[in-house]
C-alpha cells in the first residue's frame, strides 16, 4: 500500500482495482469461509498507484461467523514483491443502518517498496450511504526517522452496481500540505454466478503543488466461490 506518494506515486472493488480499502467487510455477508481471486489492469489503492501502472493479480481468503466477526487475508502484486495483508473485526446491520469496526495489518515481501502500516478501521452506512474512518501508523516514514500518524476518511454511494466514492488520505498529520484526494467512480455485473467484471475511473488531486494530478481507468475481474 505505497501511500508515500512523495516516494512512489468495495468487497470486489478492492479486490479488482484496489479502489476501496480492506476497510471494512460487508454487513450481509455468509457465514462460512470464502475465497477470491482476481486480476485489474492495474492496483490504485486510495487514489495511488500500487504497482507502475502495471496489471496486477491477486487472490484472498475469509471466514465470517454469523455473529458477524470475521478474519481474512488478501495478497496482491506490487511494483516489487507482493503485498499481503491481515485483517479482523466485526459488522453487522440493524435495518437500513450498517455498522463496521475492524483493524487490518499492511505487509510487504520486499521492504525496498515500503514499510508495513497497521490501522484501525470504522464505518456507518445507511441505505446505499457508507462513511468511514481509517487510522494508523507507517512504522519509520516521518521525516525524523519515527512512525508516521495517517489518517483516510471517504464517503461512498452505491445503487444496482454503480459506485462512487471521495476520499482524502493524509500520510503523515503531522504534516501539513501532503494529503490527496481521490473520486472513484465505478460500475461492476456478475459475468456468470460467481464471476464479476468491472471498470474504475479514479481522478487523484494533490495538496503539494509539486506533484501533478492523475487519473485512472482501469479495468478489472473477479471469482469468487465458498469453501464451506
Amino acid at each position: 500500500m505505497k501511500k508515500t506518494f512523495q516516494l512512489k506515486s468495495l468487497l470486489l472493488s478492492m479486490a479488482v482495482a484496489g479502489s476501496a480499502a480492506m476497510a471494512v467487510m460487508p454487513a450481509t455477508s455468509q457465514a462460512g469461509v470464502s475465497a477470491n481471486i482476481a486480476g485489474s489492469s492495474m492496483y490504485i489503492f486510495r487514489g495511488i498507484d500500487q504497482n507502475g501502472e502495471m496489471a496486477s493479480a491477486s487472490a484472498g481468503l475469509d471466514y465470517e461467523s454469523d455473529s458477524g466477526i470475521y478474519i481474512g487475508t488478501w495478497a496482491a502484486k506490487v511494483d516489487t514483491g507482493l503485498e499481503y495483508d491481515i485483517y479482523g473485526g466485526w459488522s453487522g446491520s440493524f435495518g437500513d443502518v450498517s455498522v463496521g469496526l475492524g483493524a487490518t495489518a499492511y505487509r510487504y515481501t520486499d521492504a525496498a517498496f515500503d514499510k508495513p502500516y497497521t490501522e484501525v478501521n470504522a464505518s456507518l452506512g445507511y441505505k446505499m450511504i457508507t462513511v468511514g474512518y481509517d487510522k494508523g501508523y507507517h512504522e519509520d516514514s516521518a521525516a525524523d526517522g519515527s512512525d508516521a500518524d495517517y489518517d483516510h476518511k471517504y464517503v461512498s454511494v452505491e445503487y444496482e452496481g454503480f459506485a462512487a466514492k471521495y476520499g482524502v488520505y493524509d500520510p503523515d498529520v503531522d504534516v501539513s500540505d501532503n494529503a490527496n484526494s481521490y473520486l472513484d467512480l465505478g460500475y461492476s455485473a456478475e459475468l456468470s454466478p460467481g464471476l464479476e467484471g468491472s471498470v474504475n475511473y479514479i481522478f487523484t488531486t494533490y495538496e503539494d503543488s509539486a506533484t501533478k494530478d492523475t487519473n485512472y481507468l482501469v479495468f478489472g475481474i473477479s471469482k469468487s466461490f465458498d469453501i464451506m
